[in-house]
């Protein structure tokens, strides 16, 4: 996030689009409602009708992946009406002729063909967005996991310095990370490409400092993505493999493919808290502590570093995550002889400039959020208050470029994926509480009441869905929240996998994230269930 969770009450307009906030982050949405309590404007785009568009203002559902056709459309009313911030867009950003040139093509009526949102609707959107002192948009999986979610993300940022909401309080462009550390992970290099705070492998200066601190000499050379892995696999290029508190089996797409990858490893380790589908597979498994059971820091979807202690003893012979790994790298002739977690943060501190203002002294219970440069610096409450970290923010003109896979004759049904509120991910973690599965013990696929009806369906009825992968049976729920000719299916279930459906051929050429979005499949009534009904 570009702002901060506390500062959405700050905002006059919020911009939710590709994120189902009350499900996926509730303590964020109750930042949207209080700031719509005190007057701000809410602007919902989604597929489905999630909870949060009956408070909006204005909700639409755009069709799957027409988000930069949306995006551009609203950009093209915007500056059409005069809504844009002239002084802050010469002031602060350059490429915006360019820019402009490219969006007079989205008029309203385009967009409407390419989106399904009424003109009047996009109109509102606009203006509302467009005029408001400060708007703050957030963003989750919805906008990135599609073959054009970089262009997706691009869109954002250029709405969001059209309007001159770059840099003040309540503004900002704010992904919402799907986990707890999922921020903190890539800050501490957990990319191919980048050593900690996004320092490139391929810098030398970077290079040098982190081979003198560690005592080794280090490959410029950048590492596969998860998307590149498992073709790396199947061409014998990658024979081993270790998987750190992830469960690729039903998080990765195309289950088929994957599970075919897997079983031409030579070697799996897998380091878990709960023996998940993937650690079933594994040739060793380690078993990793649990949050309670260790110390450390996380870093969350605000850029604030907290830290966290030990509230309980480690289960068994579980350890923490870091003293696995230091082990192993000592078992194999390379020392890791660090004390605890605090000895790794010190370390991370002095390599990293954006964390190097940070201690566990001045962490404290709130923490700091990144950039902190400086022992003395208070931390970034809001990024690119005068100016932007490249000098000038950059617009870029952005086409809108349709999903890789649209419904056809054969497969005339969108399928979109996702979360639903009593789950977590994979269900690793939510699904062995007692509490929380017993909220939703099983999968199922939304589908609209009209399509359910042409084929004589009925709530709790099997439906077999195929896609040009493989296919699963699921019990249907009839609802309105999903348009006709468009299905949802949860992520969390292994005994209806949703990545059965999902492509490993389609995702984005740049971050190469997998278009779990979008998937043609068709979908009938399960014959199972059929024969059942026939012969009682």
């Amino acid at each position: 996030m570009t702002n901060s969770i506390n500062g959405i009450e700050k905002s006059n307009c919020i911009f939710i689009i590709g994120s189902n906030t009350t499900a996926n982050h509730p303590l964020v949405s109750r930042r949207v409602m209080r700031a719509k309590e005190k007057g701000a404007k809410l602007i919902v785009a989604d597929p489905r009708g999630i909870q949060l568009s009956q408070f909006a203002d204005v909700a639409v559902r755009p069709k799957l992946g027409s988000d930069v056709a949306l995006l551009n459309g609203m950009m093209h009313i915007i500056i059409e009406n005069g809504w844009h911030d002239a002084a802050y867009i010469e002031e602060r950003t350059e490429g915006y002729e360019e820019f402009a040139a490219a969006i007079r093509e989205s008029t309203p009526e385009k967009t409407a063909e390419a989106t399904g949102v009424d003109p009047e609707d996009l109109y509102r959107m606009a203006e509302a967005y467009g005029t408001a002192k400060a708007a703050s948009l957030l963003y989750a999986m919805g906008i990135t996991q599609h073959v054009t979610g970089v262009d997706n993300v691009k869109s954002c940022c250029n709405i969001a310095m059209l309007c001159g909401n770059v840099g003040i309080p309540g503004g900002g462009v704010n992904p919402l990370r799907g986990q707890n550390n999922v921020q903190g992970a890539c800050d501490m290099g957990g990319l191919p490409n980048v050593f900690t705070g996004y320092q490139p492998v391929t810098d030398e200066k970077a290079r040098a400092k982190f081979s003198k601190a560690w005592g080794c000499s280090l490959n410029a050379k950048p590492g596969l993505t998860i998307t590149d892995m498992i073709p790396a696999i199947l061409e014998g290029k990658l024979k081993g493999l270790y998987v750190i508190g992830e469960n690729p089996k039903l998080s990765d797409p195309d289950w088929n493919h994957l599970n075919h990858a897997l079983q031409e490893l030579e070697f799996l380790v897998v380091q878990e808290l709960f023996l998940s589908e993937t650690a079933q597979v594994a040739d060793v498994v380690f078993s990793a502590s649990a949050l309670a059971e260790k110390e450390g820091t996380f870093t969350n979807t605000e850029r604030r570093c907290m830290k966290f202690e030990q509230a309980v003893k480690p289960l068994g012979d579980t350890l923490p995550d870091w003293d696995i790994l230091a082990r192993l790298g000592t078992a194999m002739g390379y020392p890791m002889h660090y004390n605890n977690a605090r000895e790794i943060f010190d370390e991370l501190s002095a390599l990293t400039p954006s964390y190097a203002g940070m201690t566990y002294e001045r962490l404290g219970y709130d923490g700091l959020q990144w950039p902190c440069p400086t022992p003395k610096h208070p931390g970034t409450v809001y990024m690119h208050k005068d100016t932007f970290s490249r000098g000038l923010g950059k617009f870029h003109p952005i086409t809108y470029q349709p999903p890789a896979e649209k419904p056809d004759k054969e497969y005339p049904f969108s399928l979109t994926t996702g979360r639903m509120f009593a789950h977590f991910h994979t269900g690793t973690m939510t699904r062995v509480s007692p509490h929380l599965d017993i909220e939703q013990q099983d999968g199922y696929v939304e589908i609209n009441p009209q399509d359910a009806g042409k084929m004589e369906v009925k709530n709790g009825d099997l439906l077999t869905i195929c896609s040009r992968r493989g296919e699963l049976d699921v019990p249907a729920r009839l609802t309105n929240t999903i348009d006709p000719g468009t299905l949802f299916l949860p992520i969390h279930f292994g005994e209806n996998p949703a990545n059965i459906l999902t492509s490993s051929d389609a995702f984005d050429p740049l971050a190469k994230i997998p278009e779990f979005k979008v998937s043609a499949v068709n979908v009938r009534k399960a014959q199972a269930e059929i024969v059942e009904k026939t012969v009682s």
